[in-house]
C-alpha cells in the first residue's frame, strides 16, 4: 500500500468519525426528526468528501474557498438554488457544531453567502372552505361509511404499515364499504374528522399530529401537549369542535382499530399501528379536494389556515407565535403578508375609490 493510499485512509475514517459524532448531536443534542439528521447527515458527508478530494487530510483544511467550491460543483451539476441553500446551511450547522467542540478554530462559514431564494407566500384556505372541509367530514361519519371509496382510503392503501398485499385487501373493503357500512367504516370515518379538526383547531404539523398519544389530549382543559422540531414541547387550545370530533373517535371508533401494536396512540391506522404521516396527508388531500377540486391541499395548508384565520380575527403575532412553536417571530410574519394580500384584495373590490 502506497503512503498516499494509507493516507486517504485515516483521513476517510477520521472524517467518518467526525461524521458520527456530528450525527448524534443532531439526534441527542438537537433532539431533530429522523429525515432531518438523514439529510443533514447526507449534506455533510457530501462536503467531507469533497474536503478529501479537494487533499485535506484533517478537518482543519476546511476553509471558505473549499466550502465555496463545493457549492459551485453542486450548482454546475444541476443541484436546484433551494438545493444549494439547504445545504449551505448543513455546511453552517456543522461549522457551529465543530467550532464549538474544538473541531475547528475558525467558522469557515461565517463570510458564506448565498443568493436568498424568493419566498413564496403559504397556501390558505379560506374560513369558509375550511368550514366546508370539515363538515363534509361530518356528513360522512353521520352516513357510517364513504362515497366514492373516500375515506376508508388509502388508509389501508397509504399507510406505511401496510404491504402489496394489504392494498389489495384495502380494495376490497373499500368497496364493501359503500354497500355495506361496517365498523371499520365507521371507525375511519370518525378518525378522519378528528384528525382534521385537530390539525386545524391547534395549527399542528403532520408529525405532531402522528406523535400523539391519549395522554396528550387534556379534554378538561381542552388543550394538547404537542412536542414540536427540536423537542420543544408547547401547549395548545383547541375548540369545541375538535374536542366533540376526538370524543366521538376515543369513545366510538378508536376500539374498532385498535391493536396491541398501537399502545398509547391517539391516532391509529386500519392496520392497528400508529398512524403515518403518510395516511394523514392523504387523507387530507383526499378531503379538500372535494371542496377546492384537483388534488386538494397538503396538511400543512390547514396549519398555514389557522394561523392566517386568528390573526384576521384579531390575534397577535406573538400569541400566533407561541401557538405554532415557531422559534422565530420572523417565521410567523409571513401570515401578516397573506392577511395584507387579502386585505388588498377587499379594498380593490369594495372601496369606490381603490
Amino acid at each position: 500500500m502506497s503512503t498516499g493510499d494509507a493516507t486517504d485512509q485515516v483521513s476517510g475514517a477520521a472524517f467518518a468519525a467526525v461524521l458520527s459524532d456530528f450525527r448524534r448531536h443532531l439526534e441527542a443534542e438537537r433532539g431533530l426528526a429522523a429525515h432531518t439528521v438523514t439529510a443533514y447527515v447526507s449534506d455533510v458527508g457530501s462536503l467531507l468528501d469533497h474536503l478529501q478530494r479537494y487533499g485535506a487530510t484533517s478537518l482543519a483544511g476546511l476553509t471558505l474557498p473549499v466550502v465555496r467550491s463545493w457549492l459551485a460543483r453542486l450548482g454546475s451539476g444541476g443541484a436546484a438554488r433551494s438545493s444549494i441553500a439547504r445545504r449551505a446551511a448543513s455546511a453552517r450547522s456543522f461549522s457551529d457544531w465543530a467550532v464549538r467542540t474544538g473541531r475547528l478554530a475558525a467558522d469557515p462559514t461565517a463570510r458564506l453567502t448565498v443568493p436568498r431564494l424568493p419566498r413564496h407566500l403559504p397556501q390558505v384556505l379560506r374560513a369558509d372552505q375550511t368550514a366546508a372541509v370539515l363538515d363534509g367530514l361530518d356528513g360522512a361519519v353521520l352516513k357510517g361509511a364513504v362515497s366514492d371509496g373516500a375515506v376508508l382510503d388509502g388508509t389501508a392503501a397509504a399507510d406505511t404499515d401496510s404491504c402489496a398485499a394489504d392494498e389489495e385487501q384495502s380494495t376490497a373493503a373499500r368497496a364493501a364499504a359503500v354497500t355495506d357500512p361496517d365498523p371499520t367504516a365507521k371507525a375511519v370515518a370518525l378518525r378522519d374528522r378528528a384528525m382534521l379538526e385537530l390539525l386545524y383547531a391547534a395549527a399542528l404539523r403532520v408529525s405532531e399530529l402522528a406523535g400523539l398519544d391519549i395522554d396528550s389530549l387534556d379534554p378538561a382543559r381542552r388543550v394538547v401537549r404537542v412536542w414540536g422540531k427540536g423537542g420543544k414541547e408547547r401547549i395548545v387550545p383547541y375548540g369545541l369542535p375538535a374536542a366533540r370530533a376526538l370524543d366521538a373517535w376515543l369513545t366510538d371508533g378508536r376500539r374498532s382499530l385498535y391493536r396491541e401494536t398501537a399502545g398509547a396512540a391517539l391516532f391509529i391506522g386500519v392496520r392497528g399501528r400508529r398512524i403515518d404521516p403518510r395516511t394523514v396527508r392523504e387523507v387530507v388531500h383526499r378531503s379538500t379536494s372535494r371542496v377546492i377540486g384537483g388534488d386538494g391541499v397538503a396538511p400543512h395548508a390547514l396549519r398555514h389556515s389557522a394561523a392566517t384565520h386568528l390573526l384576521e380575527g384579531g390575534a397577535d403575532l406573538r400569541s400566533v407565535q407561541e401557538m405554532l412553536g415557531h422559534a422565530s417571530l420572523a417565521t410567523t410574519q409571513i401570515y401578516t403578508h397573506v392577511s395584507a394580500d387579502r386585505l388588498r384584495a377587499v379594498y380593490v373590490q369594495a372601496h369606490p375609490r381603490a
